[in-house]
């Protein structure tokens, strides 16, 4: 698989430094890649937005892996 660079601004890079900080993601690479993938998994082939449920302990997973729950 190849890669590519993605440039943030620094006061950005800061907070997602925090935030995964004790999210168990090793890096921000793998947090963003984690983000792009939840995002995307919730568009259809056109683009457009689908309905997306989420159950209680579906959310508080997504949370604890954001490092927002513990």
């Amino acid at each position: 698989m190849k890669y590519t660079t993605v440039s943030i601004p620094e006061p950005l890079n800061k907070k997602l430094q925090k935030i995964i900080k004790n999210s168990g993601f090793a890096s921000t690479s793998s947090f963003v890649t984690f983000i792009l993938r939840e995002v995307l998994s919730q568009q259809n082939e056109d683009g457009e937005k689908e309905k997306v449920s989420f159950d209680k302990e579906s959310v508080k997973e997504h949370l604890r892996a954001l490092g927002y729950l513990k």
